[in-house]
This record gives C-alpha cells, structure tokens and sequence, in this order.
C-alpha cells in the first residue's frame, strides 16, 4: 500500500467522491479499442459498424409491377376511358408463373396478367389496375378448366396509362453503389433486412468489449446453501448486463477472500478491456480488493456518495480499469448501472444513451441525505393514462418499494425503475411528479 492510498479500514469513507466526479476519472482512464471483426448479418444485430456500407446492387433489380393488374405497352391503351374501352388481347400470365403457360413478352395489343411485385414482362411499360379492367370471352372458363396453352379472352381496358405507370423501375429504392451507413452506426433488425435485400452478407464491425468478471467471498456457492453461506447471483447479474449492455463477459468461478487469490484472478483478466469484481469493496477486514488493486496498480476512487452502494472501488491496473462493486444485489446493480455501464460503452465506442423515463406522480414520498445521490426503487401504476387524456396530469403512479435495503434483490427485481435523487434534494414529496428511469433497458 503506498503512501497516497490510506488504510480505509481505519479513515472509513468520511471522504465519498460525488457521482459525478467518480464517473469523469472513470471515463478519463478508459481508452476505446480499435480492433475490428467480419461478422454474417445473423449475429450482427445491435453492432458497431467499423466501416462504411454500399448497396451490391439495385432494389428492386427488375422492373416489378407495383399493383395487381395486366402489364400491357402504353401506347395501346391510349384514349381508353370508360365510355369507349380499348380492347387488348389477354395473353394470360407469363411463362413459369400460377397464371400458366403465357408468353414472357407483352405482344402488341396484348396485356399479360401480373401480381404486385411481379417481374414486368419484356416489351410492357405499364401495368393497368385489375380495378380498370374487364375480362370476356371463353378465358375465364379456359382457365378454370386447367387447359393449358394459350388463353383465347380479350381484357376491357378503362384507363389509359402512361409509359411508367404502376411499374417500380430498377433501383427504385436502392441503388447500385448508393451509400447506405457510416462508420458508428449501430444496426438494426431494419438495417439487417436491407443490408441482405441489396447483396451484403457480412459486414465489419467493432469488436465487443470484452469483461471479466470475477464474484468474491468465501461465503458463496453456486447452489444448495448451506448454514451461513450465500448463493452467487451478483456474477450471473452483472455477466447478463455486460451481454445486454453489448459487451462480451467471462463470467469466472467465485474467489475467496484471500489476497494471493484476488491477486492472480485479476492478473488474469488483465487481457480484457474491463475487470468487474463483485463483494469485498468495503473497509471490514475481509475487504481485499481495495488494497490488492492498489497493490498491483492504482486507485482512482473508493467510496462514492450514492445510496444505496457507497462502497464502490474503481482501479486502474497495467491500463485495464477495475470496477470492484459491492456485495449487496442491489447496490451492485446500481453501481454496475452508474460506472460498469459507462466503463463499458466508452471501451466499445457505443454511444452513452440515457434510460427511457416514464413521468409519474409520486404516491409516497422518499427519503433522501442531502449530498447523497439516492437511487429509490419504485413500482409504476400506469392505469390512470387512460383516464387522463389530456396531457395536464403524467397518468402513471409511482409508488417506492417497502423493501429499500441494499441487501434486498426482491426489490429491484419487482420494482418498474427508480427514482434518482440529486444530491442537494432531501428527499421528495409525496405529490411531486418525478421522471422514473427504466434502467432493465437493453441498450
């Protein structure tokens, strides 16, 4: 332990660095990667792009007909109206179609059917609505009978079409070569569809941070407790968050409170862009983390005016930060929220998006410290949004949880949000309508 880390175990945490300070070095000491992968559009939802993207080809690649109807050339239904109808011959559908064994070329005078999206046969311009036309003769029955051949009907045309009417030309929606994303945007499933409608396969992207993360304390088992010992849950939580939040996380075997043990499971994530510990960031005598961080590297804060969660370390070991959260579910929810998260986004180069709120009136008020940033879990009762149309009242009821212990997962697992309260608050009101953050969003 130098000189500039004090013992915490005898100075306490009288001295808790603010939210905000604590996020800034946080995010002053983390340093995005630069490496890059090719990934198949399947598993590229919710990436980084890394490069630019340009469509492979045209969409539609074909003229296509844009309306159920009869493509037909132009010209020849011109003056139809309908009074004075022109009559073309109907050549069926195109070859290799339902329609049956009709030509793959509009003839002169001639209408073949189509279906929207239907490629337009050779020699059409235009597609004439079904709305617009009648059928007469022996086509219908010809049909009906599944003789194939060619159809012997005339079609009534009502409409006369311009050159380009209903048809959906070549690139009408992408062009060949037509710029479709820059570097930094983050797919989506629309995206994903697109990128495959014009010829992409793959794409290159940002690798996903990487997390280590490392649960501690001698206590904990993965199933079937005994007397005095605790079934890991932090670990799992904050592995699901980390996938969640786009990162990619090792979730490792839990670690006792023992320094050289500590020591080593953090050397050997030291390959990751971020190590997370869970338990053991608080001053008792079985709270190593600290001293062996500081050990191996340096401290950037320890202890930070929150509650519930104070007890949250930050480190920075051979240029890898460390975000030792504490062993309460949930204050290390919250922490994970607060300094994992944006540790997390800043590596990946992922954009820091704030969390959906819902606007709500407070049923019961919350109690607060003044200089404490409070996090109070709430449960939302969204019923009186229909009843209040108008827009002058929030329509939601936010009501804080019973259970507000740190130690209390039942009370964030069942809670909607919670409420942030700012450190020059004393607590809010009963009444006053406060914005609750959906924290449970993904991105």
């Amino acid at each position: 332990m130098t000189e500039e880390q004090p013992d915490r175990r005898q100075s306490g945490f009288k001295d808790k660095t603010r939210v905000g300070e604590a996020r800034e070095r946080l995010l002053d000491a983390v340093a995005p990667h630069d490496r890059t992968e090719e990934v198949r559009l399947a598993s590229a939802d919710g990436r980084l792009l890394a490069e630019a993207v340009v469509a492979a080809r045209d969409v539609p690649h074909y003229p296509r007909a844009a309306m159920d109807g009869y493509a037909v050339r132009a010209a020849d239904t011109f003056g139809a109206s309908d009074r004075s109808p022109e009559v073309l011959r109907n050549a069926g559908g195109p070859a290799g179609t339902d329609e049956g064994d009709g030509p793959n070329e509009v003839p002169p005078n001639g209408a073949v059917r189509v279906h929207t999206g239907s490629e337009l046969p050779a020699g059409a311009d235009a597609v004439v609505m079904i709305e617009q036309v009648d059928e007469f003769g022996d086509g219908e029955a010809h049909r009906a009978s599944g003789a194939s051949g060619e159809a012997v009907s005339d079609v009534e045309i009502f409409d006369a079409v311009a050159e380009g009417e209903n048809v959906a030309p070549v690139g009408e929606d992408v062009e060949s070569g037509q710029h479709l994303y820059d570097p930094g945007h983050r797919l989506r499933p629309s995206d994903l569809g697109l990128l495959k409608s014009v010829g992409v396969d793959t794409v290159t992207v940002r690798e996903q941070p990487t997390v280590g993360v490392i649960p501690t304390g001698e206590e904990l088992v993965q199933s079937d407790p005994g007397p005095g010992e605790v079934v890991e849950t932090n670990g799992l939580t904050v592995s699901n968050y980390v996938e969640r939040w786009g990162g990619s996380a090792t979730y490792r075997d839990v670690v006792t409170d023992d320094r050289d043990a500590l020591r080593a499971a953090i050397q050997r994530d030291l390959t990751k862009d971020v190590v997370v510990t869970t338990g053991g960031s608080s001053v008792g005598e079985r709270d190593l983390l600290p001293e062996v961080v500081a050990d191996l590297g340096e401290i950037l804060f320890h202890g930070v005016a929150l509650k519930p969660g104070h007890p949250v370390a930050v480190g920075v070991v051979e240029e890898t930060p460390v975000v030792m959260l504490p062993g309460y579910p949930v204050a290390c929810i919250i922490n994970a929220v607060q300094f994992l998260r944006p540790a997390l986004k800043e590596v990946g180069g992922l954009p820091h998006q704030s969390f959906p709120t819902t606007e709500a009136r407070l049923a019961r008020k919350i109690r607060s410290e003044p200089g404490i940033r409070t996090f109070a879990r709430v449960q939302l009762d969204e019923s009186g949004r229909e009843e209040d149309a108008s827009g002058d009242e929030p329509g939601a009821t936010a009501t804080p949880t019973r259970a507000s212990g740190s130690g209390v997962l039942s009370s964030v697992a069942l809670a909607d949000g919670w409420v942030e309260v700012p450190e020059e608050r004393e607590g809010i009101p009963e009444g006053e309508v406060v914005d609750v953050q959906d924290w449970e969003w993904s991105a």
